[in-house]
């Protein structure tokens, strides 16, 4: 499956951070959350999204999708100096430190200055990178705007809906509808830009390179060479590797080994697999052929990105993990 259905087979977003924004002039937050991924609807007025020295004006309808951990500030002026800091884990502060969490806290799931203001936007936050395939992220801009007309507004109202409620299972419902609209935000602005796409996202636009890629998706556990992925292809492994790094960005082997690293490193959310199964999914034939590679690439064992990045598994599990 593509990173895209990936995202959405299994629960991605994972309680994300997700809550509805409500402003009256004046304001600016200068976000340095540090997240790898927000997405950022508008729903009435207007705002600037400024991001390393990009200003862009959002209008309602619109959907942003802003790619960390770099900061960045949403405002009502672009010239305002900002008044709110949102930091790491989502607290507040004015910019002299002062605690804001309680004093612009709104009702359930809703913040800003005021009750009633006039700008309102839904903001929604992947605030670890075991809440979001890092593949999807790579292939965006810094910033990614998609004009009101391309996506359907009753898929972010249902969103605000949801966000707004405490009804049994909500939780759950904003993180899959949250994932829903980042796929289709995804989608709208490839679509827009079949130029600007990267990664894996601009692979589409080339045959050879959708197929090849296809294939890995499809199929990350069986034993791909560059000259069997070649064969398959019915194309000579030059052409292969040229086309698929012009495009992708990397050799078609480097982008194998990181699409198994992410699903290796997805799978370690189940408490119930193993590290030797784990391998065995990804294309792996032993438990230290794993671990090898994915301390290359994430600088930890399985084990201790496990233990790191879902630390209820240890208690969840009775698997015990080499």
């Amino acid at each position: 499956m593509d990173p895209l259905t990936h995202l959405l087979d299994g629960p991605r977003a994972r309680r994300a951070f997700a809550l509805r924004v409500v402003m009256a002039p004046k304001w600016s937050i200068d976000v340095q959350d540090q997240a790898p991924l927000t997405v950022i609807a508008m729903l009435s007025s207007g705002a600037w999204l400024v991001a390393d020295s990009e200003q862009l004006e959002l209008q309602p309808g619109d959907v942003a999708l802003v790619r960390g951990p770099g900061p960045y500030i949403v405002t009502d002026d672009p010239l305002r100096i900002p008044d709110v800091i949102v930091h790491p884990g989502q607290l507040c502060s004015s910019p002299s430190g002062q605690d804001l969490q309680l004093s612009m806290k709104r009702g359930m799931r809703t913040w800003g200055n005021t009750a009633a203001g006039q700008t309102t936007m839904l903001i929604g936050t992947y605030e670890t990178d075991a809440e979001v395939s890092s593949a999807v992220t790579a292939a965006l801009p810094r910033v990614a705007v998609v004009p009101a007309h391309e996506i359907d507004p009753a898929l972010v109202r249902f969103l605000e809906g949801e966000i707004a409620s405490d009804a049994p299972g909500q939780g759950s419902t904003i993180d899959r509808l949250l994932d829903v609209l980042l796929v289709h935000t995804i989608r709208a602005w490839a679509k827009l830009h079949p130029h600007t796409a990267r990664g894996w996202l601009a692979g589409g636009h080339d045959p050879l390179v959708a197929q090849a890629l296809a294939l890995f998706h499809e199929s990350p556990a069986d034993a791909w060479t560059l000259e069997s992925l070649s064969h398959r292809l019915n194309v000579s492994r030059g052409t292969l590797a040229s086309r698929f790094r012009s495009i992708v960005g990397e050799p078609p082997m480097t982008y194998l080994t990181n699409w198994r690293m992410l699903l290796a490193s997805e799978l370690l959310a189940n408490p119930q697999l193993t590290t030797a199964q784990i391998a065995a999914e990804v294309g792996y034939g032993t438990p230290f052929a794993l671990s090898s590679a994915f301390k290359r690439r994430f600088g930890l064992s399985p084990t201790g990105y496990r233990r790191r990045s879902y630390p209820r598994t240890e208690a969840e599990g009775n698997a015990v993990v080499p």
